[in-house]
């Protein structure tokens, strides 16, 4: 096992900042670097050390399993460059109890891990890690899930909560998304607004049900990868995601059919123990590869755009994708006036990046997954988050099952029946000529 101590400093080493009145737009700079490349400004050595931890792909030594969906974060964030998006597919289930969403908890749910160790032996042991049943016994509602791309999200995390109330305000009625605020289980230490249980956006994910990168790191290290961590904030331990995941069952740390949870039994990377003596004297530390993959995606540069002729196809589409009646522009949105950096996380301030996208969840009717937390209404699994479109052309996978490839394709799935809010999108696509429908497209393929 790998034990390095990571103190919340090296969250934010110095970084090249400017103010808002010295804006840099990502998009003037685009031919200085291509996908894949850091933030201007980004520790050279430590963006390094986090792409190589990013790129590792791990093994039972170092805590993979019992089950898990993938060996390393860079074996499913791949396309076009390291930190993108994926081609798995990872598989999500519930049933409704009582009219309400049940993630079936007491058989591992909402996520099915796809893989495990098989036998290993501890101890003297004859162990075996078994696999998730598939479909899980009393499952009714399945979902799909492609890996998200991380290209710039740094600057994504670094925006206040208010920014997204404000995108939410400025939407039409019909449209308008919701700002998701979640609990943050594990804060980024270098954003001092961020406490442990204090609530926040939640940005990443389909679901826009995680609020910070240094969470989002740890979470898929534990659900993807089965590698347990603790973590210190402000001196308290971190243990939500100390927990081993266990074939067909809620997950659990204790000893099963006299087997242990895993070929390393217990926490795998207990940091808040063997690297901060148990949290003493207020520390902060966060376990070592939750930290270098957690800087690694921080400081990745947002996705060049291509350059626009004017009156070419593209700049047609541009048009298109803008009009009111497309209403393409309404939830995938580009506010030069909201989406610039702060500080806040470490990452340089007053760099203007188009995502387009509000990180708000919408309604999407029948294009919904379906999926959602114990308890949740069926309208609310409807919700997802708007996808960014930023780098669209370097993904394969559309949707957020990777049902196809085509964009087009895409498009016309949201016109997903009366409860979508993208169903006037979807339909009035739909309407286009065949001619416009191209030109859309083309636009789109600069992003």
């Amino acid at each position: 096992m790998k034990r390095a101590i990571v103190l919340a400093p090296m969250l934010a080493l110095p970084l090249v900042v400017t103010s808002c009145g010295d804006m840099k737009d990502d998009a003037s700079s685009s031919a200085s670097f291509a996908l894949g490349d850091a933030l201007a400004g980004t520790n050279a050595a430590q963006f390094s050390a986090g792409k190589t931890a990013f790129a590792t792909s791990e093994n039972a030594a170092d805590g993979l399993g019992p089950i898990f969906n993938e060996r390393g974060c860079g074996t499913c964030h791949q396309n076009g460059a390291l930190g993108g998006a994926g081609q798995q597919i990872e598989r999500r289930y519930g049933t409704l109890t009582n009219g309400v969403f049940d993630p079936l908890a007491n058989t591992g749910g909402s996520l099915r891990q796809l893989f495990g160790l098989g036998g290993f032996n501890v101890g003297g042991l004859n162990c075996n890690s078994g696999t998730d049943a598939n479909p899980a016994p009393g499952a009714t509602i399945f979902a799909g899930r492609l890996t998200t791309p991380t290209f710039g999200l740094g600057l994504v995390d670094s925006l206040p909560d208010s920014a997204f109330d404000t995108l939410a305000s400025r939407e039409p009625s019909g449209v308008r998304g919701t700002a998701n605020r979640v609990s943050t289980v594990l804060p980024n230490p270098a954003d001092s607004s961020q406490s442990i249980g204090s609530t926040r956006v939640g940005r990443f994910g389909w679901k826009g049900g995680v609020p910070n990168l240094v969470q989002f790191s740890a979470d898929a290290y534990l659900n993807e990868m089965g590698i347990t961590t603790s973590h210190c904030f402000r001196g308290t331990r971190v243990s939500a995601f100390a927990t081993e995941n266990r074939a067909n069952r809620a997950p659990t740390n204790a000893i099963i059919n006299g087997c242990p949870d895993d070929a390393v039994p217990g926490t795998d990377e207990d940091a808040a123990t063997e690297d901060f003596n148990n949290c003493a004297g207020g520390v902060t530390g966060i376990q070592s590869d939750v930290a270098a993959f957690a800087f690694f995606m921080s400081h990745l540069a947002p996705p060049p755009q291509v350059a626009i002729t004017a009156g070419s196809a593209a700049d047609r589409g541009r048009t298109l994708f803008n009009s009111a009646s497309l209403q393409c522009a309404s939830c995938h949105r580009d506010d030069a006036d909201i989406f610039v950096s702060t500080s806040a996380g470490g990452v340089p301030a007053g760099v203007r990046f188009h995502p387009f996208s509000d990180f708000l969840v919408h309604d999407m009717g029948t294009l919904g997954d379906g999926i959602g937390n114990a308890g949740d209404s069926v309208a609310v699994t409807r919700r997802m988050r708007t996808a960014p479109l930023w780098g669209l052309r370097s993904r394969n996978g559309k949707l957020h099952d990777g049902r196809t490839t085509d964009i087009a394709t895409a498009i016309s799935a949201h016109n997903a029946g009366t409860n979508g809010q993208g169903t006037p999108a979807g339909q009035a696509f739909n309407a286009l000529s065949s001619a416009q429908k191209s030109d859309l497209i083309a636009y789109l393929n600069t992003l």
